[in-house]
C-alpha cells in the first residue's frame, strides 16, 4: 500500500518540484497540493494523508502553527508531518519539533534524504538533517533546562541506554547491532519509552532527554563492547 503524501509549500516551482521527486518514487502518492498554512490545514483534515510536507514559511499559517494543529499536544489522532525549509534557524528547528514534526529536512537535502524523511515519518519515526542534527545537540545543551514530565514508571537500565542512542539520532537497526540485541527488542524498548514518557514519537523522546540532561552533546558514549548488560 502507499503512502499518501500531502505537500504544502507557498513556492509554485519548489512544490511542483517536490511533487515530482515524490510522484516518481514507489511506494508514495501524492493525494494533495497546498498554497498556504490554511489550505495545507483543510486538505490534511479532509484527506487524512499518512504524511504531511510542510515548508516552514508559508502565508496564512506557518508550517511550526500547522504542524501544531495537526501533531500538536493534544490532538486526537495526530498526524506525521515533516517539516521542509531553506531556513535552518534554531528557533524553526526547535519550533517545529516541539510542535510535534516527525522530520526537519533542509530544501537542499537531496531526494534521497526527502525519501528516507517520508518513510521514517509515516512508520512513526523521525529523520533530521544531519547538519541540522549536529547543531541541534549543541542547542539542546545550551538551553536553561525546562521541567521535563517524569516519567510514569521509571526507567530500567536497558530504556537508559536505548534512550541515550534514540537520542543521539541511531536507528533501531543500529541501535540493536550497538547493544547486541534483536530489531524486536529495540522496539519493544522504545514503545515502553513512549509509554513512560508520555512521548509520540522519538523525537520528544530525543528532546525529554536533553530536557533531563541524560545527554549532553559533549557526551561520548560507551561502546556496547565496553559495557556489561544484562539480558
Amino acid at each position: 500500500m502507499s503512502i499518501r503524501v500531502l505537500v504544502a509549500d507557498d513556492q509554485d516551482l519548489v512544490r511542483t518540484g517536490l511533487v515530482m521527486i515524490l510522484s516518481a518514487q514507489p511506494g508514495l502518492e501524492v493525494v494533495g497540493e497546498a498554497a498556504d498554512g490554511l489550505a495545507a490545514l483543510d486538505l490534511a483534515t479532509r484527506l487524512r494523508p499518512d504524511v504531511v510536507l510542510v515548508d516552514i514559511r508559508m502565508p496564512g499559517l506557518d508550517g511550526v502553527e500547522v504542524t501544531r494543529r495537526l501533531a500538536g499536544p493534544g490532538v486526537p489522532g495526530p498526524m506525521a508531518v515533516v517539516v521542509i525549509t531553506t531556513f535552518d534557524l534554531d528557533e524553526y528547528v526547535l519550533g517545529a519539533l516541539r510542535a510535534g514534526a516527525r522530520g526537519f529536512l533542509l530544501k537542499d537535502a537531496g531526494p534521497e534524504l526527502l525519501v528516507q524523511a517520508i518513510h521514517a515519518a509515516a512508520d512513526g519515526d523521525a529523520l533530521i538533517a544531519p547538519n541540522v542534527t549536529r547543531r541541534l545537540l549543541a542547542t539542546f545543551a545550551g538551553q536553561t533546562p525546562v521541567i521535563p514530565v517524569q516519567p510514569i514508571d521509571p526507567l530500567t537500565e536497558r530504556e537508559e541506554q536505548v534512550l541515550a542512542l534514540v537520542a543521539r539520532g541511531w536507528t533501531n537497526a543500529e541501535i540493536a547491532t550497538e547493544l547486541f540485541v534483536g530489531l524486536s527488542t529495540v522496539k519493544t524498548h522504545v514503545a515502553s519509552l513512549m509509554t513512560k514518557l508520555d512521548a509520540r514519537n522519538r523525537v520528544e523522546i530525543a528532546m525529554w532527554a536533553y530536557d533531563t540532561r541524560r545527554v549532553r552533546a559533549d557526551q561520548r558514549l560507551p561502546r556496547a563492547s565496553r559495557l556489561l548488560f544484562g539480558g
